[in-house]
């Protein structure tokens, strides 16, 4: 059971990790290392440089950038874009560095598996906010990224207690996921026709005049 417990709690650990990541990449980093400098958590050797103060500064300062650029209307979905080279690879480097200490094997696999779900995770977050910036108000964004600080926070609290728990809650978020995503994706295809069409659409060309009735005259006829 001790043994059963023990991986449970590495692979909630690596895949917390990735999941939160590709959502708040800073968020994620800033908890796991503030826990870990505290003494109240014990990382995998490959994991202890985040509980290094440099490192937790780091995170702090671009956690402080996001939480702003992330609740502004059109800014969010360019931070995203951005993130996409920062959120996937990070979630796999720490997917990885969670399960360092078992085997070079393993290592890899969870490196894998950590990018895909992070880079889902992102994909979910970034096509959602797209179709959240329709909205000319700026309250469901701030809405949704206080929720998403809150569930990052929250995720890694419960991936490090109650892994159980959190396995179980990420089996049913990566299927509402892939639920989503096709509808998501379709949401922004509508977003971008309705755009091309505002912005996009061709001057029409003057129409041209009709010859007035009447007999038609030759530059050289005399009135």
């Amino acid at each position: 059971m001790d043994s059963l417990e023990q991986v449970s709690g590495v692979i909630a650990l690596s895949m917390g990790m990735a999941w939160a990541s590709g959502i708040n990449l800073y968020a994620a980093l800033l908890t796991l290392g503030v826990l870990a400098h505290t003494g109240n958590l014990v990382l995998p050797e490959p994991l202890q440089v985040v509980a290094n103060p440099l490192v937790i500064g780091a995170a702090a300062v671009m956690y402080v950038v996001e939480f702003f650029a992330d609740k502004v209307p059109g800014v969010d979905t360019g931070w995203d874009v951005v993130q996409s080279f920062v959120r996937i690879p990070g979630g796999a480097i720490l997917a990885a560095a969670a399960v360092g200490d078992l085997s070079p094997a393993a290592e890899l696999a969870a490196g894998i598996l950590g990018g895909g779900l992070a880079a889902t995770t992102h994909a979910t977050k970034a096509g959602m906010r797209v179709m959240i910036n329709t909205s000319p108000e700026p309250v469901s964004n701030w809405s949704a990224s206080i929720t998403e600080d809150v569930a990052v926070v929250g995720g890694v609290w419960a991936a490090l207690n109650h892994p159980f728990v959190f396995l179980g809650l990420l089996a049913v978020f990566v299927l509402l996921m892939a639920w989503l995503l096709p509808r998501i994706w379709r949401g922004i295809q509508a977003v971008v026709s309705k755009l091309a069409s505002l912005f996009g659409k061709p001057a029409e060309p003057p129409a041209l005049s009709k010859p007035s009735a009447g007999k038609h005259r030759e530059p050289n006829d005399q009135p």
